[in-house]
């Protein structure tokens, strides 16, 4: 799949409907995003908090591996897992002033699945 090939829709109001007509139309694979032009800070903080989650959640499996491995202190490993809440704690924060859950950060990746 080459990049002329793709077709981007952007939708104001994010009815699949709207999606599905011009999807028939293009005959090509498309990407909806949905543009609300009322709350646009909320689709650039889902994209933010979502590139937050997923480096949150690598580095806290690579902390679990280092543990495994015993290569961190007993201090280390606490001041890990103080940052890691600490971090849990202001993402819940986040996702409250921008009307999200942790749900809307599981992006569909199409055939690929889920992102988390």
């Amino acid at each position: 799949m080459s990049w002329e090939d793709d077709r981007l829709i952007i939708s104001h109001d994010g009815h699949q409907a709207f999606r599905d007509v011009l999807a028939e139309s293009v005959g090509k694979k498309c990407l909806a995003i949905n543009a609300d032009t009322e709350r646009p800070e909320q689709g650039l903080a889902k994209l933010v908090l979502t590139l937050i989650e997923l480096l949150r959640r690598l580095l806290e499996q690579e902390a679990l591996r280092q543990i495994d491995r015993d290569q961190l202190t007993d201090t280390q490993i606490e001041r890990m897992g103080c940052a890691f809440e600490q971090l849990d704690i202001q993402m819940h924060q986040l996702l409250a002033i921008f009307g999200l859950s942790e749900h809307d950060l599981n992006l569909d990746l199409g055939p690929l699945g889920t992102l988390m």
